[in-house]
């Protein structure tokens, strides 16, 4: 998180940490935190940490245990929702093959199949296309709409994308195509010419979950198409599928795509964790036993060790990978793709790697303009990797960053944001004003072409209009939920913290600073990660790393200061070896304790 230089004091006095942070308490009101844990019997630092995310009194019992029953909407609050239930009824029912155009990530990977799943289940008969990623790019293109129509297919679902597909939707249309987009990216004044554009970031929608990946939003749609089904009796004389079952996938979408796990997310994510654990799915089982997950799988799991795998097949592979994975029913083809994804995740480390210390390079060798953007370009680099890239630099100088892959006269790029600046209106206003030949996104991430001699102008457009979103200068900050003894970090306060999960968006996973620790032992380990044992106050040990760290000046701070006192700010884990569990933390920041 980053935010203007005013301000509460310093947690711990830190004022400036290695990694250029300030620290900030995220709890504003003990009082809040103290009541809330002796009105829940909790352990006081779950009240402070509760208290710190604005949870009050009356919706603390809903947050602990959040239900769908209680938390999901009505699918037919969403605008157009209706008209899109009532022409896939009508190809349900008349047997007509349903289109599914989807994007590659894990929110369209896992959108798509999803409703391929229910359609199946239902009775329903589908095709599923997902472009390739340098070939054809982001979202619907107007070839393979057309050629999905010369195979006889009269309605297509757009997941995750389509929302400005201005273009290619007129020329489906023109084709007699008939088009119904499934989105949750932020919509213009205009929509695409389209039977139905379902998205509770329209424009003009006033729907309250604005907040819903496109993966919930296809669920959504799945509850509402399975209602007009039972409506239309289509299931008299056979059972109707159990919508609940494909809650894991929902879980890895949302995760993955990074939106607020807040409200119905919550539950979504809640649940679907639930319904991961008992492996019906039978890729996902595939991919926890290629990734080697032992434990039953988290939040955490899915956000960095199965979602990166999935999204592979889309970033350096093959597109369609992770949504064939997650619709498959055929257990030798699910551990082959799993295994395949597992391999080109580990291609994906290593482009990655070396397109992020050239954009490092290229952003440390030049002067600082103060913005708060980077942006960084370079021939060849590999577009499926780019989107990875501008989220290390993001957090890895605390500003939004945008990495461009050029090739010829243009560049393909993708950009994250940090807290408080809004990256997507920013691209969707440089297209506006002529700056970009294609762009689009949401506050925290957007992707865009770019003509190579327009650059420098891009970038200072984007500096200037993220920097009009700032009070005053952006300082790198992190928000702590409070201070421990090495010796207080036990396996029950982690059991205890998990209560609050699932963590991601919106619902930060709890940190702490374990403060005055002295560093007994450090080493390197892995792809350069720095391994840790601390000790406290009163001689406790506690286990730490800091991932990728070793060649930072966190890390050589930390290797060469055996002995010396630090504050470590991190998350607790429980770490699991040999049957024994214990705790490890997983730092993020340090600063000395002076």
């Amino acid at each position: 998180m980053s935010g203007a230089s005013a301000g509460p004091a310093a947690f711990l006095g830190v004022e400036r940490s290695l990694t250029g942070r300030r620290w900030l308490s995220r709890l504003g009101d003990e009082r809040q935190a103290l009541a809330l844990s002796q009105r829940l019997g909790l352990p006081e630092m779950i009240g402070r940490v509760l208290a710190a995310r604005g949870i009050g009194l009356d919706e603390a019992e809903s947050f602990l245990n959040p239900t769908l029953r209680d938390l999901l909407p009505d699918p037919g609050h969403l605008r157009d929702m209706d008209k899109a239930v009532a022409r896939l009824v009508a190809a349900v029912t008349a047997g007509e093959t349903i289109g599914i155009f989807g994007d590659y990530d894990v929110d369209g990977a896992t959108s798509s199949a999803l409703l391929k799943n229910f359609l199946d289940a239902a009775g329903g008969r589908s095709r599923v296309y997902i472009p390739d990623r340098i070939t054809e790019g982001y979202g619907p293109n107007a070839p393979a709409l057309l050629r999905l129509k010369a195979e006889g297919i009269g309605v297509v679902v757009t997941v995750d994308c389509g929302t400005t597909a201005f273009e290619a939707l007129a020329a489906a249309q023109a084709a007699g195509l008939d088009m119904v987009v499934v989105d949750h990216h932020v919509g213009e004044a205009a929509l695409p010419p389209a039977l139905a554009v379902i998205n509770p970031n329209r424009l003009d929608e006033d729907s309250p979950h604005g907040h819903l990946a496109a993966v919930g939003v296809a669920f959504l749609l799945a509850v509402a198409l399975n209602r007009g089904l039972k409506l239309a009796g289509w299931y008299d004389g056979r059972g109707a599928p159990d919508l609940m079952r494909w809650l894991d996938l929902v879980a890895l979408g949302t995760v993955c795509d990074v939106v607020p796990l807040i409200g119905v997310n919550r539950a979504l994510v809640t649940q679907g964790l639930k319904v991961m654990g008992l492996r019906r799915n039978i890729g996902l089982a595939a991919l926890v036993d290629v990734a080697g997950v032992k434990e039953r799988p988290d939040a955490y799991h899915l956000g960095y060790v199965l979602g990166p795998r999935v999204n592979a097949g889309g970033r350096v592979g093959e597109a369609d990978l992770g949504t064939r994975l997650l619709s498959t029913d055929d257990t030798s083809e699910a551990g082959n793709i799993a295994r395949r994804l597992d391999g080109y995740n580990k291609d994906r480390q290593e482009i990655e790697a070396a397109v992020l210390q050239q954009a490092i390079e290229q952003v440390e060798g030049r002067p600082d303009d103060g913005l708060p953007l980077l942006l960084a370009a370079g021939e060849g680099w590999h577009q499926g990797v780019i989107g990875i890239v501008a989220g290390r630099l993001k957090e890895r100088y605390g500003r939004a960053a945008c990495v461009v892959a050029l090739a010829g006269g243009e560049g393909k790029g993708s950009g994250r944001s940090v807290a408080g600046l809004d990256l997507g209106a920013a691209i969707i206003a440089a297209r506006q004003a002529g700056l970009l030949r294609a762009g689009g996104g949401h506050a925290m991430a957007a992707g865009f072409t770019v003509a190579r001699d327009r650059l420098g102008e891009l970038h200072a457009f984007l500096g200037e209009r993220l920097q009009s979103q700032l009070d005053g200068d952006l300082v790198p900050l992190l928000e702590l939920d409070g201070a421990l003894d090495a010796g207080a970090a036990s396996v029950e306060l982690v059991e205890s913290l998990a209560q609050i999960g699932p963590f991601g968006s919106g619902n930060p996973e709890p940190r702490f600073a374990i403060a005055a620790a002295r560093i007994v032992r450090a080493d390197v380990v892995g792809s350069g990660h720095v391994r840790l044992m601390l000790a406290g106050a009163g001689g406790k040990r506690l286990k730490a790393i800091a991932f990728r760290a070793a060649d930072s000046e966190m890390g050589h701070a930390l290797l060469s200061s055996q002995g010396t006192a630090f504050h470590l700010a991190g998350a607790l884990r429980a770490d699991t070896w040999q049957g024994s569990t214990s705790v490890q933390l997983v730092i993020d920041d340090a600063a000395f304790s002076r």
